[in-house]
């Protein structure tokens, strides 16, 4: 019961040995399929959580070193305050730059939701002034309170509250890609003991046969241990390849903004599916060998 030996074994070839396993039939069938299949899906849930991974440090970074001032005040007053605010933060220390956006930026903000001709010099709209933090950062709390002093109508967003649950959400999502992944592997192993637990008691009488000319069980079970090895590997091989392109014909993320679009693979991450075929096989591996050896111990 050696699981050096057993290992050794897929490396070799024994054409004596693989007649014992039936090389078609049902288990054969549900082995290379569900392999295929989970390998398939595995694909996906990597992808799932490679790019939950970069959507959680894309929007950290992006909302980290940057915030915005909302100023609302009478006509008259907005220019002065503007003016105030400019020169509070020219004066705080952790901030980099700061600049008021302009009219044609802030139409083209709202225009998703109104439409390109929305008259912003007409409307009521609060003027918003963009910070960009310095690598240290700023006080929060201390430029509230010099800005509450300068310009009453200025409200400060740090956009704490917009990252932590976006940045909380994709830490979430990428725990579950991890998680599928898992369960992928275990709903694998799994099947492929159903199978081989099947096809083990559906050979009883030849294995008894085996047995009475002298072959031991580690014979045995090395044989059907190589045989379901290679058909998860191949069928994982197969549907890896199917999975791959399809994550391949997915939009590119430079596309749209779209979190969909970034679920794909770049750069050296094309090169992590291919872990999974070798994996599957490691799973088909031990959960045959253990499924063949207490099978074998029920048929005596």
């Amino acid at each position: 019961m050696s699981v050096v030996g057993d290992a050794a074994s897929l490396l070799r070839r024994d054409a004596q040995a693989d007649r014992i396993v039936p090389r078609s039939g049902q288990s054969a069938r549900l082995t290379v399929f569900t392999s295929a299949a989970m390998a398939f899906l595995a694909v996906f849930a990597l992808a799932l959580s490679l790019a939950s991974g970069r959507l959680a440090d894309r929007w950290s970074s992006a909302l980290a070193q940057s915030s915005t001032i909302r100023l609302s005040a009478p006509t008259a007053e907005i220019e002065a305050q503007t003016t105030a605010i400019l020169s509070v933060l020219e004066q705080t220390p952790g901030v980099e730059s700061a600049r008021t956006i302009t009219d044609a930026e802030q139409r083209t903000l709202l225009e998703p939701w109104f439409g390109p001709d929305l008259p912003v010099e007409d409307l009521p709209v609060p003027r918003l002034i963009e910070i960009t933090e310095g690598p240290q950062g700023y006080d929060p709390t201390g430029l509230r309170q010099r800005l509450a002093a300068e310009a009453p109508g200025a409200v400060l967003d740090d956009h704490t509250r917009w990252r932590e649950p976006l940045v909380e959400a994709a830490g979430r999502l990428r725990l579950l890609g991890w998680v599928s992944l898992g369960l992928i592997a275990g709903a694998t192993g799994a099947l492929i003991t159903l199978a081989a637990q099947a096809a083990l008691s559906a050979n009883a009488r030849v294995i008894g046969v085996l047995r009475l000319v002298g072959a031991r069980d580690a014979y045995i079970a090395r044989a059907f241990v190589r045989r379901f090895t290679i058909r998860a590997l191949s069928g994982a091989a197969g549907g890896t390849a199917l999975g791959m392109a399809g994550v391949a014909l997915l939009p590119g993320s430079e596309a749209s903004a779209s979190f969909l679009t970034g679920l794909g693979f770049s750069g050296s991450a094309w090169l992590l599916p291919l872990t999974i075929p070798p994996l599957a096989g490691l799973v088909a591996f031990a959960a045959t060998r253990v499924a063949a050896y207490r099978t074998l111990r029920g048929l005596q």
